[in-house]
């Protein structure tokens, strides 16, 4: 069975969003630690200090090519800033963690510079969430062919 797409558009903001039972220091630590990105997006290596740009090796992808990203903010253990690519077509994410009660929110904002794609972008947030998720539960890592392009028309509706 296909998982259902979770992201919604606010304007030109892609949202999804993740929880986990844990406190924010460790969903913080899956989202930084090089050894533990590495096991849902890719390990990364550089100083990693706002302004700076680390490498980061994107293991789900063919070939695992390594990528630049710049670290624009990053305000332990609430928010990381990055983006990544060309000034044309530049991508700016946003993750904010809040916990309550022992329960992590992850929010994830993809700021579009334009709504074309979204189709295609989407799925592919919700595939490397959900591989967050499987990493930090021990559960098998998803696979791109559930999400893509099942949940494509989802996101296209919302343009």
């Amino acid at each position: 069975m296909s998982p259902s797409p979770t992201g919604r558009l606010f304007g030109d903001d892609l949202v999804l969003t993740r929880t986990f039972r844990a406190p924010i220091a460790d969903v913080w630590a899956s989202l930084t630690e090089p050894e533990r990105t590495a096991r849902w997006f890719g390990g990364w290596e550089g100083d990693a200090a706002p302004g700076h740009i680390v490498k980061v090796q994107m293991v789900q992808e063919e070939g695992k090519p390594w990528m630049d990203m710049t670290i624009d903010a990053c305000e332990p253990p609430r928010r990381l800033a990055l983006s990544a690519g060309e000034e044309n077509d530049r991508w700016r994410l946003d993750l904010t963690l809040s916990e309550d009660a022992g329960v992590t929110e992850l929010r994830f904002t993809q700021h579009l510079t334009t709504k074309d794609g979204v189709g295609e972008v989407g799925p592919g947030w919700e595939f490397y969430l959900d591989a967050l998720v499987a990493s930090r539960d021990g559960l098998p890592m998803p696979v791109f062919d559930d999400y893509y392009p099942s949940m494509k028309e989802h996101y296209e509706a919302q343009r």
